[in-house]
């Protein structure tokens, strides 16, 4: 397929540029895959549309304060560096603008008690630091670092909370994963209430899963690696659900990686299991763990809207997103959110379906 497949048009005021003051009062689309409808409410009506014996699976990833500022021993030249993946000891992969500024053996000061030097470079020139420190580390970037909030979003996060899920726990992801940020605390005891089992996984997210898709071919296109763990808990209220005949409801792209990942490791299976994953998931790809997805609005032409679209179907999700631009919805971190449920059917099916069903809504 190509890259260009997945383009939308989208206003920039409809970029949301900050969160709404309560969580769950975000917009929800509800796709039901089986019959093509559409609806609009809100995302406190998830409630209505989860049942017993259904498990929901969150990234329980914690955003570091990433972005660091320093300068350059030698030429005193500013360096921004975003933590990407910790590799070993005190070295990281990162992210360096200008890049030109970070060859190897480049030494920068980030604050009295936090220096680096560029050991290494990886793929798509991304670099390696090696840090040297006085104290905890984790303190000191709590201390000097900022949160990694994305270059669309031009507003101050005054609190920075509101880029953390409220069950956020192990820190080391460079992004948010941004469907769990329509979660409250209350909302998530209702949830259990009603019988629904909810559960956590850990991927940290890196540069592979926001990384912007170069080649023309999608196919070409090659993930970064990201970190991920299963624990023994969360993989057999997996495979229970599955036998029970339960749903498996991830909540992000980023849990949907993780699932299938595992699985596909495993020949099929959800097992426990902590390592690194650079799969890819774009129309075509065959399902083997998840059921149903709740997943946030995602920029044009990326592997966050092809993963939608293998879950649901090309031209169907674009036509969603199509309406979504229609109605007003907010788009990406901060925007609003659907939940893509019931059996998949054939891509005709689906399409007929939902052109019939938005005629008889008009």
């Amino acid at each position: 397929m190509n890259k260009s497949d997945f383009y939308y048009d989208l206003p920039e005021a409809q970029i949301a540029q900050h969160p709404l003051e309560k969580r769950d009062e975000s917009r929800l689309m509800i796709i039901n895959r089986e019959t093509g409808e559409i609806k609009d409410q809100h995302f406190y009506d998830l409630l209505d549309y989860l049942k017993a014996g259904d498990l929901l699976v969150m990234n329980n990833t914690k955003v570091l304060p990433a972005r660091l500022f320093g300068k350059r021993e030698d030429t005193g030249g500013q360096v921004e560096i975003l933590l990407l993946r910790h590799l070993a000891a005190h070295e990281w992969e990162i992210m360096v603008k200008p890049g030109k500024r970070a060859k190897i053996g480049s030494k920068i000061r980030f604050s009295p008690d936090l220096s680096g030097e560029i050991v290494g470079t990886t793929e798509g020139g991304l670099r390696i630091i090696r840090f040297d420190y006085q104290g905890i580390f984790e303190e000191i970037i709590e201390q000097i670092g900022l949160m990694p909030i994305p270059p669309y979003i031009h507003e101050t996060l005054e609190d920075k909370t509101r880029y953390q899920t409220v069950y956020a726990k192990i820190e080391g992801s460079a992004a948010a994963p941004t469907a769990g940020l329509h979660f409250t605390p209350d909302l998530i005891e209702e949830i259990e209430k009603k019988g629904v089992t909810v559960t956590e996984v850990t991927l940290h997210v890196g540069i592979g899963t926001f990384r912007p898709v170069k080649t023309d071919q999608i196919e070409a296109h090659h993930m970064h690696e990201e970190y991920f763990e299963v624990s023994e808990e969360t993989a057999r209220l997996v495979r229970e659900t599955k036998k029970k005949g339960g749903r498996v409801i991830a909540v992000g792209t980023t849990s949907v990686r993780t699932l299938e990942s595992n699985a596909n490791i495993h020949q099929g299976q959800v097992e426990a299991y902590a390592g690194s994953t650079d799969i890819f998931i774009y129309p075509g790809y065959e399902w083997r763990v998840v059921d149903a997805l709740i997943t946030n609005f995602h920029l044009p032409e990326s592997t966050l809207l092809m993963l939608v679209s293998a879950f649901y179907e090309h031209q169907a999700v674009m036509a969603a997103y199509r309406q979504a631009v229609e109605a007003k919805y907010r788009f990406f971190s901060f925007g609003d959110a659907m939940f893509i449920y019931g059996k998949k059917r054939s891509a005709p099916a689906l399409i007929e379906e939902q052109v019939k069903y938005k005629a008889e809504n008009q």
